[in-house]
């Protein structure tokens, strides 16, 4: 089949006001966990946009590690290309699709660095595997192989034989504060249900249905 000829009908529930929370973090809590029951992939995944060194988006997939009132966490390199864009425009948006339930929810927003507490206290949650590899990986820059990379690892796992794994200097968390989010539902004939919440200058959320 073509991609033109490609077609999938959402034929789901559809999405009204008196369903959604008045909180967007409160409401995107709730479809979540419904896509965590269902068994959707990683659906703490999302697409994460930022503005490149030479003024073009890009984009790139990660994991969300926490989310409450001041956003959505995540963790990275901070020699990373992610990294480093987001230190000259903080502007950033991202966008989680749970497509098994015809959902997705996008978030326009600032992007802040955790503090190195709460950066400790992530990193010392991770498997030893993944502390190590934080070590072994110069993300984003060129390498000559992956035995690079193997020759990185075997030195990490040298230096901390015996011992705690220390969050390195150049990894830690960022958190995306959002000043928009949008939920989607899909619907049949392509008319879907939308729904954008703006936060106002008083804190407080401004609710809007969109146009599919």
């Amino acid at each position: 089949m073509s991609l033109r000829d490609r077609r999938v009908q959402y034929e789901t529930a559809g999405l009204e006001r008196n369903d959604l929370d008045n909180n967007p973090l409160v409401q995107w809590q709730r479809w979540y966990d419904q896509a965590a029951e269902a068994s959707v992939a990683e659906p703490n995944a999302m697409t994460l946009s930022t503005i490149g060194i030479d003024g073009g988006p890009d984009s790139r997939i990660v994991l969300a590690r926490g989310v409450d009132e001041s956003g959505f966490a995540f963790y990275t390199n901070y020699d990373s290309a992610k990294s480093k864009q987001l230190v000259e425009h903080a502007h950033a948006s991202a966008v989680f699709g749970w497509l098994d339930l015809h959902r997705q929810v996008r978030v326009r927003g600032i992007v802040t660095r955790l503090s190195d507490r709460v950066s400790d206290e992530y990193f010392a949650s991770r498997p030893r595997e993944s502390q190590l590899g934080a070590w072994a990986s110069p993300q984003s820059q060129p390498i000559s192989g992956r035995e690079e990379l193997l020759t990185r690892l075997a030195e990490a796992e040298q230096r901390f034989m015996g011992r705690d794994v220390e969050r390195p200097p150049h990894w830690g968390g960022w958190v995306l504060a959002p000043h928009e989010i949008e939920f989607w539902q899909g619907r049949p004939s392509r008319l879907h249900d939308r729904f954008r919440y703006v936060l106002q200058a008083d804190t407080s959320w401004f609710i809007e249905r969109l146009a599919p």
